[in-house]
């Protein structure tokens, strides 16, 4: 998982939260960006190195779940394709990760990681939180999608007749769990009429 400069921490915290209630092990890589957004948005003061144990303070589950790594780290598991995973989710994606992942750059390791995911043929989901979005932003999710990647826009649906901010950020990361084929509880399931 990675947590980028989109403004939209929720969505990646309320993620991050639905997968602790599973038994998932979880690689998480936060840009810059998205650590300046943790803070200013998710409420996360302190370091870097403590984020999972404020993750585990927070939403419970186990925290050492969660492996953090650096942008910069090249040498991470998740950087190769020989390593197993469910796959990848971007969440919040900003529209500069979004770039990069579409035109395959690597540049640091929420790339390089996506660039795995795509070429190893597992699922790459892409969070975008952008509105409205030019035609280069969306040509780039056309490129993304076309090598495989599925695009969720962070659009809550509002059947489950949510009350709170944390109601339609979970709507969000319990679509990102279905699509991994992890079973959630994070809202209801559309009943018909």
């Amino acid at each position: 998982m990675a947590v980028t400069g989109a403004s939209g921490a929720i969505y990646g915290l309320r993620t991050l939260r639905g997968l602790l209630m599973t038994d998932v092990s979880i690689d998480l890589v936060v840009s810059e960006t998205g650590w300046m957004l943790l803070r200013d948005e998710g409420g996360f003061d302190g370091k870097r190195s403590d984020f999972c144990g404020y993750l585990q303070d927070q939403y419970g589950g186990s925290g050492d779940r969660v492996r953090l790594h650096t942008s910069t780290d090249f040498a991470a598991p998740i950087a190769s394709g020989s390593v197993q995973s469910r796959g990848m989710v971007v969440v919040p994606c900003s529209m500069k990760y979004l770039a990069g992942i579409a035109n395959g750059s690597s540049s640091n390791l929420i790339e390089r990681a996506a660039d795995v995911t795509l070429k190893e043929k597992r699922t790459l989901v892409i969070v975008p939180r952008e509105t409205p979005m030019n035609l280069i932003q969306l040509r780039n999710q056309l490129s993304a999608a076309e090598a495989g990647a599925t695009i969720l826009p962070a659009n809550p649906a509002f059947y489950q007749k949510p009350e709170t901010f944390e109601d339609l950020a979970d709507f969000i990361a319990g679509r990102i769990l279905s699509l991994f084929g992890l079973t959630h509880s994070l809202y209801p399931t559309w009943k018909g009429e």
